[in-house]
């Protein structure tokens, strides 16, 4: 994982993130954006690279030293492959160094890792490679993948993703936009490419990441957005690196003078087009920023945790109204519900979340409510206990807060602690899940908040605010009435 400057936030190692004013401004917006379904991601050159793929210098040099040119003096490189085709009356060298430079197989880079698990229901991208098609897949998700005119009129059945690769894919490069010529007639060759972007910006907020502003066809589509929509644009952001003294472009102090002023120039030009400039000090900073934004994300998501084979010392009515109330709040604060359908437990998390959904269904969604109910009995190779592990690993690894009630079974005719809902506790923990043990629900509850209450630190970055709530929830003479209102202003408090 690449390290970056705000520190890292799971598990064990809970310290809380820093970031500038810009970058919190920018994480809560996107955040908001990707809980309205909004939000999308336009992929460069500047993603892959990490993944030990060629940038465009380094895929033209061997080009440019057969045209007898330096590379390292070349600004304009899609007139080099231009030259390269009109020297040669062909691209078949072209093609193969496509072939060549993007079909080794290399790992994704932690920023494809993290950006598959966003619910963004669409990524462009000017890359030839597959690392975000590949990435997706490794996460169980169904990718719709577009690069020629005619996929844009059919879809793929059931797709999470559309992945719209606007300049080709490797596994065609005869069709890869590559020459100046194939920029020149963009506008023409790939219209409907050009009108599926354009609709796209103006819907949805996107997020630039390893991109170039000086690709044509982009700059032909925003310049267009620019003229029609000159006083309202919708904002976008983009990553840019600080110049720093020293590195590849800046080998003294007026390089870095010259390039600094450069920089601001071209942020200040960008806004013309609703970009907002997001700089960072190093590339390795934007994983922790969409770390941040996938943490922030996850936490309105609620796993409810629970099983009761009995409710003492509490009555049966009492305490199922408890959950039905408590799974209401949860809806009410505009959070998801993840539930396993636990035993005793479920039933009142799906009546009180239904009741609360359908009382105002304009406000509230059924996809509030996401229910995971667990296999009962073996029907293939792995046994019931390796199938329990991994669907509790795939339906924890969606949130953001676990709230733990009750927790107990019947094993022999006694009952016991469930060590299934310790089980989860773990997972959560790992996953950097805010845990919330309701203890006055006696059994595995209890003994969650007493493993919490032992050391604070290691489970909350803020634990002197966490700790008295979590003390008062676990108090016998806290009535279940009054465990909801704190439940309550908790969750508000949560999502600000």
């Amino acid at each position: 994982m690449h390290k970056n400057n705000a520190k890292n936030t799971s598990g064990k190692d809970k310290v809380k993130k820093q970031f500038s004013p810009e970058i919190e401004v920018f994480i809560n917006d996107y955040v908001k954006k990707l809980n309205e379904g909004v939000a999308s991601i336009f992929a460069g050159a500047g993603l892959s690279i990490p993944a030990g793929y060629v940038n465009w210098p380094e895929l033209m040099s061997e080009i440019a030293q057969d045209l007898g040119l330096d590379i390292n003096q070349e600004k304009d490189l899609v007139s080099i492959a231009q030259y390269h085709v009109n020297e040669n009356q062909n691209r078949s060298k072209l093609n193969q160094k496509i072939l060549d430079e993007f079909t080794e197989d290399t790992d994704e880079t932690e920023n494809h890792r993290v950006i598959s698990r966003l619910p963004v229901s669409s990524i462009w991208t000017t890359n030839y490679d597959k690392l975000i098609e590949k990435s997706y897949l490794k996460e169980n998700k169904v990718v719709d993948v577009k690069y020629m005119n005619n996929q844009l009129l059919t879809t793929k059945p059931k797709r999470d993703l559309v992945v719209y690769k606007m300049h080709g894919d490797v596994n065609h490069p005869d069709e890869a936009i590559l020459t100046k010529e194939q920029y020149e007639q963009y506008y023409q060759t790939h219209e409907p490419f050009l009108n599926a972007l354009s609709g796209e910006l103006i819907t949805k907020t996107f997020l630039f990441i390893g991109f170039s502003f000086t690709d044509p066809n982009l700059d032909y589509v925003l310049s267009r957005l620019n003229f029609r929509f000159s006083k309202n644009k919708r904002t976008h952001y983009c990553f840019v690196k600080r110049h720093e003294l020293g590195d590849s472009l800046n080998s003294d102090q007026a390089a870095l003078d010259y390039n600094n002023r450069r920089q601001s120039l071209t942020i200040n030009d960008l806004k013309r087009y609703g970009i907002k400039t997001l700089l960072v000090d190093s590339y390795s900073d934007i994983t922790g920023i969409l770390e941040e934004i996938e943490a922030r994300y996850k936490k309105r998501t609620i796993f409810i945790s629970g099983s009761a084979e009995t409710y003492e010392p509490h009555n049966k009515h009492d305490a199922i109204g408890f959950v039905h109330n408590l799974s209401k709040a949860v809806i009410e604060n505009n959070y998801k519900i993840v539930n396993g359908f636990g035993w005793g437990i479920g039933s009142s998390v799906i009546n009180g979340a239904l009741e609360t959904i359908q009382s105002k269904p304009n406000k509230y969604s059924e996809s509030q409510l996401i229910l995971k109910p667990f296999p009962q009995f073996e029907t293939g190779s792995k046994n019931l206990k390796e199938l329990w592990s991994d669907y509790r690993q795939k339906m924890i690894s969606q949130c953001g807060i676990s709230i733990f009630v009750f927790g107990n079974k019947l094993v022999d005719e006694e009952i016991v602690e469930a060590s299934g809902m310790m089980d989860e506790f773990e997972i959560a923990h790992q996953n950097g899940c805010m845990c919330i043990p309701i203890g006055l629900t006696g059994s595995a509850s209890k003994s969650i908040y007493d493993v919490i209450s032992k050391a604070p630190k290691e489970y909350y970055d803020n634990p002197d605010v966490v700790m008295p709530i979590l003390k008062e929830l676990a108090d016998e003479k806290t009535t279940f009435a009054r465990a909801v209102k704190i439940l309550k202003e908790l969750l508000k408090t949560l999502k600000k």
